[in-house]
């Protein structure tokens, strides 16, 4: 699995920068997910997820909004957004237990995802080129 390059120490945020943060930590895993979610959120071709431990999820400056939605596979999902200018900053819960999915265009120096997963492929729109060799999973991997 790959971590996208991203280093302990980078640092990311909104579009108008009013929320901040910074990864203590490399990230476990990036992946590239093709669900219609992913890529209403991104308002993009797919959404890139950079995964992280909630402790290793610092944030800087601001507070971020939360709002839930329902999961594709069941159960909710709490996504942090800025409350100036909209911008999606990362799924899940930094005080929890479970890993956070940080969004990787928030990020200053963007992520490598030449050797991401990519997930729901199934929902992949035309025209987009996956990397061969490339693992892909056609709905949401095992955990």
């Amino acid at each position: 699995m790959s971590d996208g390059g991203v280093k302990p120490g980078a640092t990311g945020g909104c579009q108008c920068g009013a929320v901040r943060y910074r990864l203590a930590a490399r990230p476990l895993e990036v992946y590239v997910c093709h669900c219609r979610e992913c890529r209403r959120q991104s308002a993009s071709a797919f959404g890139i997820s950079v995964i992280v431990q909630p402790g290793d999820l610092e944030l800087v400056a601001g507070e971020p909004a939360v709002w839930t939605r329902p999961a594709t596979v069941g159960g909710t999902i709490a996504c942090s957004f800025c409350p100036r200018c909209g911008s999606r900053l990362w799924h899940g819960d930094r005080a929890g237990s479970q890993p956070v999915s940080v969004k990787g265009g928030s990020l200053d120096a963007p992520p490598d995802i030449a050797g991401a997963r990519h997930i729901w492929v199934s929902r992949k729109l035309a025209g987009v080129v996956i990397p061969d060799g490339a693992e892909t999973w056609p709905e949401e991997p095992p955990s």
